[in-house]
């Protein structure tokens, strides 16, 4: 097996961390010597030792010697755990295969010009972009402090949410259902308009075994959440936030009680200032938001530019009707070049159904 072959398997490891580190990003690392796999692990849970440090600590034999593959640059400083340089050089690795550097300003290059000076050589960039991609959260959070915001909607071919009556279960299947709960586990927080609370009186939680529930948001500017919605009935069991112009204390302090944490927006606006909670929310260590949201919302959030990700569902079906939901609604932009411009990543077969993930090319539009 080559570099690659084993910084895949780096890159697999690394994946079971999804939803349990935040807001720390994914690693995964393996350990081998003459030819041999000796050790492996990652990143299991924030807090707990770094993939490199599970790695050493997996190992069936003495490391020295040794090579390790890991998804992301070795840590250098002091935080949860103790810098993973210093595990490394202690253990007498005398090669280290990096995905790529931690954009982090505590280690950027630092970890492996440290791990040069002690003798140990280092290999930079083997599956970048690979590695890359399984942080794109971490590496946006770090560099922005606000959150990475992929949004997702499931759609028709005709590009249709729901029916003309507004029905809209179910869209896709149930393939493609699971994958969508996999994903609120992986997130840190989920993100809906006060219009999904009213229409579906949904729980938006991670129905998966061993999953994570997300910290539910709720833009809600006219403060119109239901004390009755299974929102606020399980907020005092499930984290969730509500985000409102309202002035009304009577109707804040009531669903403080049932047990949800009010964010409240200067009072008056029409509609809830996205840029501006994103930052509140980056500040609160929220690093990443599946944005669930209807039409009016999700042009909202595209308009002010918060969206790094779209992910699209659509099924092999044909809605139509005039008056039928579609994704994004809103005033939309006025010409083709000034829409917001998508660039496909991954594109995946869910039972009958199409996933196309992609990532936004920011501000092309506002430059024509």
């Amino acid at each position: 097996m080559k570099d690659i072959e084993y910084m895949k398997m780096a890159v697999e490891l690394a994946k079971k961390g999804y939803g349990f580190v935040s807001p720390n990003p994914v690693a995964g690392a393996v350990i081998v010597k003459n030819d041999k796999i000796i050790g492996q692990g990652y990143h299991e849970k924030y807090g707990s030792l770094h993939a490199e440090r599970n790695a050493l600590a997996s190992c069936t034999e003495d490391p020295a010697g040794a090579t390790m593959y890991v998804t992301l640059e070795p840590c250098c400083h002091y935080g949860k755990q103790p810098p993973c340089t210093e595990a490394i050089i202690e253990a007498k690795l005398s090669r280290v295969v990096v995905g790529t550097r931690d954009p982090n300003p505590l280690v950027a290059g630092k970890g492996i010009n440290i791990l040069k000076e002690c003798g140990i050589s280092v290999t930079e960039d083997v599956l970048k972009d690979e590695c890359i991609g399984i942080n794109e959260i971490f590496m946006h959070f770090i560099q922005s402090k606000t959150p990475f915001v992929c949004m997702k909607y499931a759609m028709t071919m005709d590009g249709k949410i729901a029916c003309y009556t507004g029905d809209s279960k179910w869209v896709t299947g149930d393939t493609a259902r699971n994958h969508v709960h996999h994903q609120r586990h992986k997130y840190s927080a989920i993100m809906v308009g006060i219009g999904t609370v009213l229409a579906d009186d949904p729980l938006l939680t991670s129905r998966i075994e061993n999953g994570k529930d997300p910290i539910r948001i709720i833009c809600d500017t006219n403060l119109r959440t239901p004390p009755g919605s299974q929102i606020a009935k399980t907020a005092a069991e499930i984290s969730t936030i509500i985000v409102t112009c309202s002035s009304d204390d009577l109707k804040k302090e009531e669903l403080r009680n049932a047990g949800c944490r009010i964010i409240s927006q200067d009072p008056g606006q029409n509609q809830i200032d996205l840029p501006k909670l994103m930052k509140t929310l980056g500040e609160m260590n929220i690093d990443s938001i599946l944005l669930e949201g209807g039409g009016t919302l999700n042009w909202s959030a595209l308009e002010s530019g918060i969206v790094q990700k779209v992910q699209t569902y659509i099924a092999p079906k044909v809605f139509g009707g005039q008056s039928s939901k579609t994704p994004v609604e809103g005033q939309g932009f006025p010409s083709p070049p000034q829409g917001v411009h998508l660039k496909t990543q991954n594109i995946t077969y869910l039972g009958e159904d199409l996933l196309i993930e992609s990532e936004v090319i920011k501000d092309v539009h506002r430059d024509n």
